[in-house]
């Protein structure tokens, strides 16, 4: 199995600056995509950002310029960079990863818990 587990969420002014990230953990053989999602209350989840393993990136829209995704592959990670945070980001923000857990397995894509993101002054 693998679990992915978020941390870094909270409560930060409009303007304000903020650092996700985002661990995988568990039967690893090799990670391709891993990315962020966020769900804001009442609406279906939205792609906020994703970087593949070649560090090939893809924001939405409403991000660029703001938000910056990376990984740290040793560590099997993936960050979120938020500037300029405006109240419109408020969501729970959910990491994402694409795992094949051995060589000759088919890639699976698995989901984090969550993390509260609150923009507000």
């Amino acid at each position: 199995q693998v679990q992915l587990v978020e941390s870094g969420g909270g409560l930060v002014q409009p303007g304000g600056s903020l650092r996700l990230s985002c661990a995988a953990s568990g039967s690893i053989f090799s990670i391709a995509d891993m990315g962020w999602y966020r769900q804001a209350p009442g609406k279906q989840p939205d792609m906020v950002a994703v970087i593949t393993s070649l560090d090939s990136t893809t924001y939405a829209n409403s991000v660029k310029g703001r938000f910056t995704v990376s990984r740290d592959n040793a560590k099997n990670t993936v960050y979120l960079q938020m500037n300029s945070v405006e109240p419109e980001d408020t969501a729970v923000y959910i990491c994402n990863a694409v795992v094949a857990t051995k060589s000759t397995s088919p890639w699976y894509s698995y989901w984090g818990q969550g993390t509260q993101v609150t923009v507000s002054s």
